[in-house]
């Protein structure tokens, strides 16, 4: 009985310093409404409740950041971008401290918003090298606006939200990048049909992912006109600014520091499909307004995360 009151008294003493070093942290590390600090809620299942306190521990977050980056490798297939280009206004609220917005058009009032959605081919560390094969394929989707370091003028994302549809990939994704706020879809559905069609699906079910729905199909060249235009004289300059950011970047006021992740994607402009079609999405309404989507296709491309490097602010 001694020893039961004992192991009761160091799990609570253990529970309190717990409690304690996590709302300590949650004075600095605040809610926001975008971003990694954004709230996090699992669409079902019976372990909702647990997951939702691990996703959304500034503690356990702490507690992984030592832990060193990996190299990860995946061979993505039916890369979606769906673009949108707004006034600067709607979007320069999202931007953290620290960062500026990317500001585009012949006068500078202009900025994008893309979130693109793709098939990950075997997501895993690059050392396991053919033993990759045997791990998932889930369908993710990177929610994005470009962003610029005060300080260094390095250019990159910042992710407002992205999301997966599996469970411990979304929690693994939390507790390693801080750059990367991943939530949980509920149902994901990314299917290119024989003739080239193509139809998205994200939806988040009582989760606080973003939702969309596209039914997509190629068109036989890069269009002349679009809503495009209202910020890049060709299709051809609107690809070469949205395309090759391979850099994301994030704030850690705390820390007084900019993260950067370097991402290898290397994507040859050619290989670009301009694609036509409906897109619905109240996550982007909400940030967005009515302004008028359009989208391109990458059919393949091998993603590899090469590095995280720290600048301070």
């Amino acid at each position: 009985m001694l020893i039961l009151l004992a192991v009761l008294g160091v799990v609570l003493s253990v529970c309190s310093v717990m409690w304690a070093a996590e709302h300590s942290l949650r004075r600095t590390r605040r809610q926001t409404g975008y971003g990694r600090y954004a709230p996090w809620v699992h669409p079902r299942g019976r372990l909702a409740a647990p997951l939702n306190w691990v996703a959304g521990s500034r503690l356990l977050r702490r507690v992984c950041e030592p832990v060193p980056p990996v190299v990860f490798v995946s061979d993505l297939t039916d890369v979606i971008y769906v673009n949108y280009v707004v006034e600067a206004h709607r979007l320069a609220p999202l931007v953290p401290a620290g960062l500026e917005l990317q500001r585009i058009g012949e006068h500078g009032d202009r900025a994008m918003l893309t979130f693109l959605s793709y098939r990950h081919g075997h997501l895993g560390p690059a050392f396991l090298g053919r033993w990759r094969r045997l791990l998932p394929s889930p369908v993710q989707s990177n929610w994005r606006i470009y962003v610029r370091h005060r300080r260094t003028g390095a250019l990159g994302v910042y992710f407002i939200s992205t999301a997966i549809d599996r469970t411990w990939h979304a929690v693994g994704a939390r507790m390693a990048a801080e750059g990367l706020p991943m939530h949980v879809l509920e149902r994901a559905c990314l299917h290119t049909s024989e003739d080239g069609r193509i139809e998205l699906l994200l939806a988040p079910g009582r989760g606080t992912a973003p939702d969309a729905e596209a039914h997509l199909t190629p068109l036989p060249a890069w269009p002349t006109e679009g809503p495009w235009r209202s910020a890049f004289p060709g299709y051809g300059q609107m690809l070469a600014y949205c395309v090759p950011q391979d850099r994301a970047l994030s704030v850690q006021p705390w820390y007084e520091r900019v993260t950067r992740q370097e991402i290898s994607l290397g994507i040859p402009l050619g290989d670009c499909t301009a694609l036509s079609g409906p897109v619905v999405s109240s996550a982007a309404t909400a940030v967005i307004g009515d302004a008028e989507p359009f989208a391109f296709l990458v059919p393949r491309v091998r993603l590899r995360f090469e590095s995280e490097q720290r600048d301070s602010v």
